[in-house]
């Protein structure tokens, strides 16, 4: 049986890769893939932007805190979180708390290839590579507190994992 301390957790902005390279470690490892922003969803029983628009940030930040406290009580995950999970000092620490916490960057020209059209990020409306460059220098502090750091630009799948998987497991 492992421990809440096994567990991995990948953070870094929206379309650093946590999502597929959460997938991809989770079935390496026999591990759970629990994606918060997907958690936060079935909570709310609407949509991300739904949130947004009807209740605003404020409230989905304070949602977001809840879910993660809760599924870190579980072991053998994978948790990809969203970009914004790191903007609060209680998410960081416990996260930290609950497992080996992996910090996911890539450069803008790779983020806006890869989620420059989802219309399902609300951050991004309104010039999707100007909201990128703005988000990364807002929060280019706020993933320092991870374990672990790791580039995804330009690498596979199986190269990040790998390379996470190094730096988690030794």
């Amino acid at each position: 049986m492992s421990s809440h301390k096994d567990n991995i957790i990948l953070v870094g902005m929206m379309g650093t890769g946590k999502s597929t390279v959460g997938a991809h470690l989770a079935d390496k490892l026999g591990y759970r893939l629990i994606d918060l922003d997907q958690q936060i969803v079935q909570q709310a029983g609407c949509s991300i932007p739904e949130i947004f628009a009807e209740k605003g940030e404020a409230y989905f930040r304070d949602l977001e805190s809840d879910v993660l406290d809760r599924v870190l009580q579980e072991g053998g995950i994978v948790l990809a979180t969203g970009g914004g999970a790191v903007l609060r000092e209680s998410n960081c620490k416990c996260m930290l708390g609950h497992g080996q916490v992996v910090a996911l960057e890539a450069t803008v020209e790779e983020i806006l290839s890869r989620v420059g059209e989802d219309k399902n990020r609300p951050l991004l409306a309104g010039g999707a590579k100007r909201r990128i460059e703005i988000l990364l220098d807002e929060r280019k502090h706020a993933y320092l507190f991870a374990h672990h750091h790791v580039n995804t630009t330009g690498k596979s799948v199986e190269q990040v994992s790998d390379e996470i998987l190094m730096l988690c497991r030794g």
